[in-house]
């Protein structure tokens, strides 16, 4: 492999990893120095909301500077709010305000990061020499394993390591994504404008064209409501209803292999895209994807035994590895090239605004109706997305346009 997908993608594996472990180590430390469960959702609360906004505006930024530029300073964001922790915790000790300050200014590079690597995807297949099916697929698989090892890693550390020592790793997991994100020449997060005027527009012209471009373009709002009904219904399952029927099982300890199996069956789907991706039409793959999405929801929500949940978990991993690699393909192929950074800052900020949503209505589904219920209501919700991925206009097309002459582009000129 050459030189600049492999540094895009060591890098995307070290950041993921990096958001992995900091998702599981820091709840555990801020309940360690602070005893109190509601300091823990305090700044989990705290951190979303600004999450959300950053990835909204930002998109602004990183259409107007060097994407791999936007890329490295995201991480030592990160890498810089979480190390802090720790030095201060050697220094006066930590208390729930140094965690909420410090977890606002780590999450303005979240998912503006995400956002920035996002953006650098259609120049990695330019100056890369790989197929947009294979590095998705690749970079799919890695998401899998960031997610197989992060959580076990973490647990591991916190074992072996006292209090918040965990967080220079954490923090050296970033630090390490922006310096390989290096070896990308700097020439490759150059941004390829289309319109001459659009360097002039002012940061709101600019972020008002985006979001009409998004949400006046049947593809790209189908596709973004597609991801944003998975991360609510996926987030829902694993947040509240798995915990809530292991823990009525007296095995909540189960719930981490869950989430392993799903973890594999994400492994082998965008594997198995990544090696034959090229193969056969795009719609086919989309609709084994989305119908094999369907039945593992329906195995899992039935919740007839452990064993079964497990086999739904592994299927609706293995079908979402293949949903999602093909989606991020069509993503690189059908988004304007200088709105990159608005159109998919925004879809990340709603995907990362939609999971609370899912767990409160999940709580209130179970605490009223009971876990059964619950599981059927909320999986019930991704038959509007098969229904929008069978029957919408916009997704009977996906193959490659010879000119890549693509919907949103003609937005673009209208814009």
């Amino acid at each position: 492999m050459k030189l600049i997908p492999f540094a895009y993608l060591a890098s995307y594996l070290l950041s993921l990893l990096g958001n992995s472990l900091a998702g599981i180590a820091l709840p555990l430390i801020v309940l360690q120095v602070t005893g109190s469960a509601l300091g823990a959702g305090a700044v989990a609360a705290a951190t979303a909301v600004p999450a959300v906004f950053a990835g909204l505006l930002m998109g602004v930024v990183i259409d107007r500077i060097n994407r791999r530029t936007s890329s490295v300073v995201t991480d030592l964001i990160s890498a810089g709010a979480v190390a802090a922790l720790p030095l201060i915790d050697v220094v006066s000790g930590l208390n729930l305000g140094w965690f909420i300050l410090f977890g606002v200014l780590g999450s303005l590079g979240d998912v503006p990061g995400m956002t920035a690597r996002d953006a650098l995807l259609p120049a990695i297949v330019r100056h890369g020499g790989i197929s947009s099916e294979r590095l998705m697929g690749l970079r799919e698989g890695l998401g899998a394993i960031a997610l197989l090892i992060g959580p076990a890693l973490a647990g591991t550390l916190m074992v072996v390591f006292s209090g918040s020592t965990v967080l220079w790793i954490t923090a050296a997991t970033s630090l390490a994504a922006a310096l390989i994100t290096l070896l990308i020449p700097r020439e490759v997060g150059d941004i390829e404008a289309t319109r001459p005027d659009a360097a002039a527009s002012s940061g709101w012209v600019q972020l008002r064209d985006g979001w009409r471009v998004l949400f006046g373009n049947p593809f790209l709002l189908v596709t973004t409501t597609l991801s944003v009904i998975s991360v609510l219904v996926l987030a829902a399952l694993q947040a509240l209803i798995l915990p809530v029927y292991f823990t009525g099982e007296g095995q909540p300890g189960m719930l981490g292999f869950v989430l392993t199996a799903l973890a594999a069956g994400m492994l082998v789907g965008v594997t198995l895209y990544a090696l034959a991706g090229t193969r056969g039409r795009r719609r086919g793959w989309f609709l084994w994807g989305m119908i094999g999405t369907t039945v593992g929801l329906g195995v899992l929500a039935s919740l007839a035994s452990v064993w079964i949940v497990f086999a739904g978990a592994f299927l609706v991993g293995l079908a979402s590895g293949l949903f999602s690699s093909l989606i991020g393909v069509l993503m690189i192929e059908r988004i304007p090239e200088e709105m990159r950074g608005r159109i998919m800052g925004t879809q990340n900020a709603i995907t990362t605004a939609a999971p609370p949503l899912g767990i409160v209505a999940a709580a209130v589904l179970t605490e009223f109706a009971g876990v059964g219920v619950a599981a059927a209501v909320v999986t019930s919700v991704w038959l509007v997305a098969l229904a929008l991925g069978v029957w919408a206009p916009s997704l009977r097309t996906l193959e490659r346009e010879p000119a890549q002459g693509d919907e949103a582009s003609v937005r673009v000129a209208d814009a």
